[in-house]
């Protein structure tokens, strides 16, 4: 399933381990570890960086939604699923 993550970017929600805030220093050194690896995908355009996704393939995305809209989303998504919606659509 595909959930928008802000600006017109989508990301497979059965690839994410994690959403969480960008505020703690561990995971800012996640984060500036993952640009230095080239496993950042900056999906804030420009805006100031409010949840990362942490991915299976240890790729980490950064949205400027919050943590909890895109788990609202996500579990909207999979609650749609259940009921009847098609994959990737949202509420």
């Amino acid at each position: 399933m595909l959930i928008h993550i802000g600006f017109g970017n989508i990301v497979n929600t059965s690839k994410i381990i994690a959403i969480v805030s960008p505020e703690s220093a561990p995971i800012k050194r996640l984060v500036q570890n993952a640009k230095e690896k080239g496993l950042a995908i900056d999906a804030t355009q420009g805006r100031k960086t409010k949840s990362v996704m942490v991915m299976e393939n240890s790729q980490v995305v950064l949205s400027a939604l919050l943590p909890e809209t895109i788990a609202g989303r996500v579990q909207a998504g999979v609650e749609g699923a259940e009921d009847g919606q098609e994959e990737g659509e949202v509420g």
